[in-house]
């Protein structure tokens, strides 16, 4: 693998705002975005793509995150890969159920741009490859 690749997040949301915000945070600290606009979406991307890190919103249309986490997570190709939930449900049960539908992480929104980011990087290290001191 080239030192420069750059690491890609598959962003699930289906708010425009919500997407626009986290697709420009994390671009501008250099991941390339790809995006889902609802559950199948997400899990039809990541499939095909096999992101480095999956941001999945939990209400989202046709399939919930949970359902569409669930789903990523039971299939050999793509239960490696990372998921962070993303849900202005703050509950303390919310964050049981992200892990146990086996998500890697939790967010509540709305999300501080700079705590998304280490969120991001706890997951998966820096944007580039070659960067920092990583695994």
């Amino acid at each position: 693998m080239s030192a420069d690749r750059r690491k890609t997040i598959l962003l699930v949301e289906d708010n425009e705002d919500n997407l626009v915000v986290y697709r420009t945070i994390l671009e501008h600290v250099g991941y390339t975005v790809i995006e889902a606009r609802d559950g199948e979406e997400g899990v039809s991307r990541a499939s095909e793509r096999l992101p480095d890190l999956i941001l999945m919103d939990i209400s989202i249309p046709k399939l919930d995150g949970w359902e569409a986490t669930q789903r990523l997570k039971s299939a050999e190709a793509t239960r490696p890969i990372p998921i962070i939930a993303l849900t202005a449900h703050a509950l303390e049960e919310d964050r049981q159920k992200a892990a146990q539908v086996g998500c890697d992480g939790y967010l509540a929104k709305p999300v501080e741009p700079r705590r998304g980011v280490q969120e991001v990087e706890r997951s998966v290290g820096p944007a580039a490859a070659g960067t920092g001191g990583g695994r």
